[in-house]
This record gives structure tokens, sequence and C-alpha cells, in this order.
């Protein structure tokens, strides 16, 4: 099978926006992955499986209208992209932030869809959101409009349909006014938002599940690759979020040196190891810069993005074996990846979506520093919103031992699964690609299976 990626790409702007830059992106880099197996098997072609799999289900794009504090009515866009549900009811979260857009979207849940095969779990892929942002208002005006926004959503959701979960901008707090809304517009009690508080339905570990989970597979990956352990070893993260906050947390508990961590305005840098109970209580407050953190420890440091080298990230610029970029997409660039490896870094792991660029990843292919894709490195967080919604389907709560065990027991999984796959089809290290296949073959053999 002879794929075409300029003309299937031509294609899909036909039918989309011609500036859905993310999206296009994301599909030309799983395109260029898949092309080793596009050959083995010509159902593939029969059944059209690289069209069919680059076109959402559907795009449902909805008005939000809220009341603030004022008495003022607000408008907003509202977003979910179901894009497959092949291997189970669609999955995927719902971002809250200025940037949200169709474009955004699209590509998170095209993202999704392969990151959630790899987990080996029965869920599809979706994502969803809105321009919304939280900062800044009161808890009344977010609960006015989690509850107009699930207002539109809940025709579309349901426990065996599609399950939303938190991400940017979506916390506990979010998720508990948006289930509230769910129930009291249904009557229904069900296992159809994950990242509950375990009050009313959630799971141990949710919270702390990608962060958890990135290192978890980063400690495999070198142990699959006979590298050095992470213990002792100076690790950077970006971001201040929960995937940045607890990636920290469990290089501590591993023995790791987690250096750095970052925000909207700046990078934050303390060389004797971030203060994990300092930063959560800053972050404490969304508003709160992280250079707050330098008023209480002596010898960090604080730089300004306006105060940043030309053309980098000055986080990326810091000696280091290991990276983990958890802020956001398109973070770490070309010559961010050429600081990295400047500086000796032995390995990179997303904890972000789609954090580095191509031309990133080519510098860490090109020169032998183990990378993990996000959409093998940060499953964490969507494997243990699937054991939410096999706890709400049982009626039960595991304990947060069980969660942990299953949720390690799964990112290695999926590591020796990218390993195994890498070897099979020649790919050294490139478990970029080998994520790519391996996702790919998974959902386009139980399409063969299903018929159109």
């Amino acid at each position: 099978m002879n794929i075409n990626i300029d003309q299937t790409i031509q294609e899909l702007k036909q039918s989309n926006c011609a500036s859905d830059t993310n999206f296009f992106q994301a599909v030309t880099e799983v395109l260029e992955s898949i092309k080793p197996i596009l050959d083995e098997n010509g159902d593939y072609e029969t059944h059209s499986i690289v069209k069919r799999i680059v076109t959402p289900d559907r795009v449902i794009k909805f008005k939000v209208a809220w009341v603030d504090d004022d008495n003022k009515v607000q408008i907003n866009r509202g977003y979910r992209v179901q894009f497959d549900n092949t291997l189970g009811p669609y999955k995927g979260g719902l971002r809250f932030h200025p940037s949200v857009n169709e474009d955004i979207l699209s590509f998170l849940a095209f993202e999704q869809i392969f990151k959630n095969a790899l987990t080996g779990l029965s869920i599809g892929g979706a994502k969803g959101g809105s321009d919304f942002d939280p900062k800044g208002k009161s808890d009344m005006e977010v609960m006015r409009f989690c509850k107009s926004f699930m207002v539109e959503l809940h025709r579309y959701i349901g426990a065996r349909t599609d399950v939303p979960a938190g991400d940017i901008g979506v916390g506990a707090r979010e998720i508990g006014y948006l289930y509230g809304a769910y129930k009291n517009m249904t009557s229904l009690y069900e296992g159809v938002l994950t990242g509950k508080q375990i009050s009313f339905g959630g799971s141990n570990i949710r919270p702390e599940a990608t962060g958890y989970g990135t290192v978890y597979f980063t400690q495999k990956l070198l142990e699959i690759n006979d590298m050095p352990s992470l213990q002792d070893k100076v690790c950077l993260v970006s971001g201040c979020g929960n995937v940045a906050t607890y990636t920290i947390e469990k290089l501590y508990h591993i023995g790791a040196v987690p250096v750095s961590c970052s925000d909207s305005r700046g990078v934050l840098h303390d060389k004797d190891g971030i203060d994990l109970e300092l930063l959560k209580t800053i972050k404490k407050d969304r508003k709160n810069s992280l250079k707050l953190y330098t008023d209480r420890k002596k010898g960090a440091t604080y730089t300004a993005v306006e105060d940043f080298k030309p053309e980098q990230n000055d986080l990326w610029d810091i000696p280091c074996f290991a990276a983990f970029p958890c802020a956001t997409q398109n973070e770490l660039k070309k010559q961010d990846a050429k600081n990295l490896q400047k500086n000796g870094c032995q390995v990179v792991a997303e904890g972000a979506n789609m954090p580095c660029t191509p031309d990133a990843i080519d510098i860490f292919l090109g020169h032998d520093i183990l990378f993990g894709p996000a959409k093998a490195a940060n499953a964490g967080g969507v494997a243990v919103s699937e054991f939410e919604m096999s706890q709400n389907a049982a009626m039960q709560t595991w304990s947060r031992e069980v969660v942990d065990k299953k949720l390690k027991e799964t990112m290695n999984n999926i590591c020796k699964q990218l390993h195994s796959t890498a070897k099979k089809y020649d790919l050294g290290q490139n478990y970029v690609q080998a994520a790519n296949i391996a996702g790919f073959k998974k959902i386009a053999d139980a399409m063969v299976a299903l018929g159109v």
C-alpha cells in the first residue's frame, strides 16, 4: 500500500480548516511512522483504514452562556471531538483554557486514540473543552460555567458512550461541578466523568497518575536499554500543574533530584532540588507566580520569559541526566534539544501532550538520546481513568496500593510493547515510530474485524 501523505493531508485540509496546524502535525507524524506496516496487510487499503483513522467520528461545537458575579452574561465556545470508539467508549480530557480551539482538540483527540490503544484497555479516543479561563474566576463563576457547559455536553456523553476526564484548567473542583450538573440533569449516578473526588466515585492516585506513570515508564525504558537508573540523577521538569508536580514527587520517591519547574511567566531552578511542599503551597493559589519561591528559598533562581536567551527556553539549558517536559504542546524546540544534548541529557520523556517539536525529536533520535513519546510516556492518566470506570461499574473502591501497582504494570507493559515493536521492525531506539505502529495496528485490525 503506497500512502501519499501530502495527498492525504491535502484532502484533510479540504474538509478541515487549513490553519489546523497542530492536528496536521500530529497526523503527518503518525502517517510517516506507519509506512512499514501498511504493506503487510492488504485489508488496510481495502477498508480505507488510513482515511478512516484520520477522520473524527464527529466534532461537536456549542455555545456556552453563563452569568458572572456582576450578573453579566458571558459567552464561550464549547467543544467535544469524538475521534474514534473502535476499541471502546470515547475517552479523553476536557481542557478549559483561552488557547482551546478545534485544532488543538482535534490534535489531542487524534493522539488520544493511539495512547489509549497502547494501554491495552477498552477505550477509544476523544478530547473536549472550552476557551473559558478558570483563572481569576470565583468558585461560583466556575460552577455556573460548568453547569452551562454540561447542559450541552450531557447529550453526547455516558458511561458506555463517552467518558470525559480533566485536563489543563479542569481539576477536582471543575470535575465536581460538572458531575453534579450531570447528575442533576440525568438523575444518573454513573461513571460518566473520571477524576472525581474519592467521596463520590473517584479513584485513588488519579491526580498523581500521569506524573507517576511518566516516571515509571522512564525507569523501565532505561532498564530495558541497559542504562543507569534515575537514582541520584539530576532531572529537569517543566510546568507546575498536576503532571509536573507529581512527576517531581515520584522522582523524589525513587531517589532522583528534580531541580526545575516553570509557569507561563518563567522558569524556576533550585540546584539543591525543588522543595515540593513549598511548590504545592505556592500553587494552591493558581494566580501565584513561581517567583515567590525565591523569596523563601535562598540559592533558587527565577528567570522570566522575557529574559530568556533568543530562540530557546532557558529551562532546557540546565545540565541534567533526564528531562520531563510536562507543560504544554510544542514547548521544547530545536535549540532546546540541542542544549539538552550539549549538556549531557540521556533521556527525555514527554509528560505533556506533544511538548517536543518534530525538529527537537529529530535531534534526540539523531544523538542517541532515549526518547519516550507522549502517547506512551504520559498514558498513566488515562489508564487510571479507566481503572476509575471499572471501579464505578462494579460500585467498588480500590486501595491506593492496588491502583499504584496496576499503574506501574500498565506503564511497564507499554514500554515493553514499544521495545518489542522497535525490534520487530528494526527501528533501533525510535520509540516514536514504535508507538505509532503499535497503536495504529491495534486500532486498524479491530476496524477490519468490525467491518464498515
